[in-house]
């Protein structure tokens, strides 16, 4: 569309609106700002804490226990229930505030023509039809037309994944993939070069980035599989506990005759016994200890679930700039007709050197070095600040020409000196149409014409080359050597920069005057080439070698080109040579089933819309995989929300990005996502233990009611309901939690993720908890029953029903059960490896939670007010003897059962 046209299509002109039209359009349109998804209201945030299948079962469980007349226990089962939502609630209101701190930015203000005079307004008044201006170093605030440009260049990482930035001209040209339009800036991109004028088109949601935030913000996100698995589970164990307590009625009715209300009391203690009322907090506190683990290790979770997402994570989809590489342009090679120079040292800090055959080289000494040099630092419009100690930098310009002033400063290029001599008197800039940018230096009589550019723009308008610093005629093996060179770095994904200049006497300010495009880039001498990258992230080489190790397959989904993608994923080891290469334009064409046959190979993604990576998220969940997604720009927010687990980059993602995610990168290290993935795999061992733990307890608590009912009443009851609760929610609990805080033991990341159809309560854990922990646990507790019983004169007296007799034998079988758990919880810490050669005392938790229970336990039997509640009363000396005797032969035990493991598994490697 013609400009007049737009602007009278927009009813506003070249100096803008008025202040009242523009009022008036910010009612009509609203602030230019990129909504947020609505959040919930902080009443249902927080009741969600309480409407879990387990959580409904609490509750009903307490109902029943209260209509039955144990008043005590329901509120004790309600208690528990109310600690955990609570507690629930605070972990992710603290994640989600932290989160808010991180997405917190400060206004940004823009130079806007309003009533015919620039004003400095905040971005978020700007409104359609306002016209501002843009510079080096400026935010684009809104979709806009350019009305001006001068050497623009834009770069819009943050919607393509493009490293290299956009040339922008008032000229329309449709350009290469989205978002290319010559005339049109986007909002949430930045000016890296140049200047500018431009009249907004689209602000807000309406804008490009915000279609895409708004795509994200449609998306449902699905139950994480850590709460199918929790209310799997929890089906499962209200299904068994009310099935035992059922068979348990009946038999008390049937079989040894008790009232109908005297047993369903009964039952009601045997579905109780079943439940790991603990399990709720136990798993909360679990998740939260993985949340703070990895907020140490720069990694902030939003959603306590997805601390274990992240360990069954079977794919990842990864962004390529900024997430696998620096997002730094980094000049690698330079070739000269003499011969080829290598540059170490990576980024915008000068911390390398040039090199030839591995020697630094001095380029002042090298005459065509030294003029490559001299074109690079004078023809360049870009200042970068660099920091040696943290390795960052701060650019004002193009990361192509800031690697250019990098690589002057590790050349030894005096840059400050050689403008002193040689000032820039006139410049020629670069444009989209002919790929070439000159600048003219005048140094005493002589006129130096510095050109840089496309090679296969350059080139053309070169007659000589420059050789051991002389010139003479260019030749077709000159050109074709060249163009060699220039292959060679395009296969490896380098980018190349062509340099060359023209020398001639100067003779008036006439002259300068009249250089222009057409007389001045002409006959050049061609100097060299640069070949620069952006270069892989330092610690991106273990991440990767780590999650192929752990059976994690990397998939790059990129908006850059073809052959960079693939370069830096055979670099790196993602991917091998032979990995195949899909485009955009190919993956629109590709079915559903021809998608799956591909990704199940070797696979990287370029040239990808946003549309197109939520696709490939879309698809790979469809196939089984859970999914986690990585990426910093607007562009990669959809693929976040829709992925099991996303994963924003915090320094440079974006606000939509980070809003889409469940876990942002607070130093955008990809290295955080595999220890992410370590923390996450030893948070669901660490549940497993947990429930080998808590279910080992329920046999002997169960067996004493089996004793009771299959005796008919013979056997007085050795455990009363309240006693069950004291194990369930008291003494079991704090092992359990120092069980949650276990490291991860070796070689987990050496495992394949867990199937699908893998679950937390398996045959193995039910085998050794019920079969092999409980079954000892209840030998021993029952024999602490019966020790007492002997004590009064069984057999030849009857059990004790009642009094303190009875009550001693009651808190014996507690107190054993409790040292029994003091052993199961050493016993759990490893699955296989022994618990010496990990460290007796190695955790403090467990520990602590040993000696707490103890103490629980005393408070219990020594407190009269508590002795009556739990039926219990004080031990004697002798029975502390024989209970702290229990754990030693249950520990070993199990040690002896641990190594014949590990000798059979080494027998069998062998």
């Amino acid at each position: 569309m013609p400009m007049n046209d737009l602007l009278e299509s927009l009813k506003t002109s070249e100096l803008g609106l008025t202040e009242g039209e523009a009022t008036k359009r910010q009612q009509k349109y609203g602030p230019n700002t990129i909504h947020r998804e609505k959040q919930q209201s902080q009443l249902l945030v927080f009741l969600k804490n309480f409407i879990s299948l387990m959580a409904i079962l609490l509750w009903v469980s307490g109902i029943i226990a209260m209509l039955s007349g144990s008043i005590e226990l329901g509120i004790a089962i309600w208690a528990v229930n109310i600690i955990n939502g609570v507690f629930s609630y605070w972990q992710e209101h603290r994640a989600a505030k932290a989160t808010d701190s991180l997405m917190a930015m400060l206004p940004t203000y823009t130079r806007v023509y309003r009533d015919g005079k620039v004003k400095q307004l905040n971005a978020l008044d700007l409104v359609p039809g306002d016209v501002f201006d843009l510079q080096a170093g400026n935010a684009v605030p809104a979709d806009a037309r350019l009305i001006t440009a001068t050497s623009m260049q834009v770069d819009q990482s943050a919607l393509t994944g493009e490293t290299v930035p956009e040339s922008k001209s008032v000229a329309f040209a449709s350009g290469e993939g989205k978002y290319a339009e010559t005339n049109i800036v986007y909002a949430g991109t930045a000016v890296g070069a140049g200047t500018g004028r431009a009249v907004v088109i689209a602000t807000g949601m309406n804008t490009e980035f915000g279609k895409i935030a708004s795509l994200t913000q449609k998306q449902n996100k699905e139950s994480s599989p850590l709460q199918l698995e929790l209310n799997r589970l929890t089906k499962q164990i209200s299904l068994i506990a009310m099935g035992i307590g059922i068979l348990f009625f009946i038999t008390a009715i049937f079989f040894v005759h008790y009232p109908v209300d005297q047993s369903f009391i009964f039952a009601l203690g045997m579905i109780v016994a079943f439940i790991p009322e603990g399990l709720l907090p136990t798993v909360t506190l679990s998740l939260a200890q993985g949340v703070q683990k990895m907020a140490r290790r720069h990694a902030l979770v939003k959603d306590l679930n997805s601390v274990e997402t992240l360990g069954e994570t079977t794919v990842i989809c990864s962004d390529k700039t900024g997430t696998l590489t620096q997002n730094q342009m980094t000049v690698n090679h330079i070739w000269l007709p003499t011969g080829e120079y290598t540059v170490s040292g990576q980024g915008y800090v000068n911390n390398g050197q040039v090199q030839r055959n591995d020697q630094p080289v001095d380029c002042t000494s090298t005459t065509d070095l030294n003029r490559l040099m001299s074109i690079a630092a004078l023809n360049n419009d870009t200042k970068v600040q660099s920091d040696t100690q943290s390795k960052k930098a701060k650019i004002l310009g193009t990361p192509t020409e800031a690697a250019l002033v990098i690589l002057c400063e590790k050349a030894g290029f005096d840059t400050a000196h050689t403008l002193k001599i040689m000032p820039r008197i006139k410049e020629l800039p670069f444009d989209s149409r002919r790929k070439m940018m000159t600048t003219i230096h005048r140094e005493n009589d002589q006129l130096f014409i510095y050109v840089k550019g496309a090679l296969s723009d350059l080139l053309a308008h070169c007659t000589t080359i420059q050789e051991n610093g002389i010139s003479r005629a260019i030749t077709a093996a000159d050109k074709k050597a060249i163009n060699a060179a220039n292959e060679k770095y395009a296969a490896k994904g380098l980018r190349s920069l062509t340099f060359a200049y023209r020398e001639v006497p100067f003779k008036n300010q006439n002259q300068v005057d009249g250089l222009e495009i057409a007389n001045a880039e002409r006959q050049l001498t061609f100097v060299g080439l640069t070949a620069m990258s952006d270069p892989p992230r330092p610690e991106i080489y273990d991440a990767v070698k780590k999650c192929h190790e752990a059976s994690i397959k990397i998939i790059m989904v990129t908006g850059d080109s073809q052959l960079t993608a693939k370069s830096i994923a055979t670099e790196i080891g993602l991917t091998s040579n032979q990995a195949r290469v899909v485009t955009g334009k190919e993956l629109d064409e590709m079915s559903d089933a021809d998608l799956k046959k591909a990704l199940k190979g070797e696979i990287i993604f370029a040239r990808v819309a946003p549309e197109q990576k939520y696709k490939i998220v879309s698809t790979l969940q469809t196939m089984g995989e859970v999914v986690a997604s990585t990426g910093d720009g607007v562009n990669d927010a959809p693929a976040l929300k829709k992925a099991n687990i996303g994963v924003a980059m915090g320094v440079t993602g974006t606000d939509v990005a980070k809003d889409a995610a469940n876990m942002i990168l607070t130093d955008d290290n990809f290295a955080s996502i595999v220890a992410a993935v370590e923390e996450g795999r030893a948070v669901y061992s660490n549940l497993q233990k947990f429930l080998l733990y808590i279910f080992n307890s329920n046999m002997p608590e169960a067996v004493p009611s089996a004793l009771f009912l299959f005796s008919r009443g013979l056997i007085p009851l050795p455990l009363t309901i309240m006693q069950i609760l004291t194990v369930d929610l008291g003494t079991d609990m704090l092992p359990a939690l120092g069980l949650g805080s276990e490291k991860a033991e070796p070689g987990v990341m050496k495992l394949p993720p867990r199937a699908r159809n893998a679950h937390l309560l398996n045959k193995r854990i039910i085998w050794k908890a019920f079969a092999w922990y409980g079954a000892i646990a209840s030998v021993v507790s029952t024999l602490a029953y019966f020790f007492v019983n002997i004590e009064a004169g069984w057999p030849n007296q009857p059990l004790m029903s009642s009094g303190v007799g009875y009550s001693r034998a009651t808190t014996m079988t507690l107190a054993a059960i409790i040292f029994c758990q003091i052993a199961a919880a050493m016993n759990c810490r490893t699955t296989t490896e022994s618990i010496f050669k990990l460290g007796l005392f190695s955790n403090h938790l467990i520990w602590t939670g040993i000696i707490v229970e103890i103490i629980l336990l005393m408070i219990l039997s020594y407190t009269p007010g508590l002795q009556a509640v739990f039926h219990m009363t004080p031990l004697l000396g002798k029975d502390w003897i024989f209970l702290c005797i229990i754990p030693i032969p249950i520990v070993l035990i199990e040690e002896c059962r641990k190594w014949f493991f590990r000798k059979r598994h080494s027998t069998s490697i062998n």
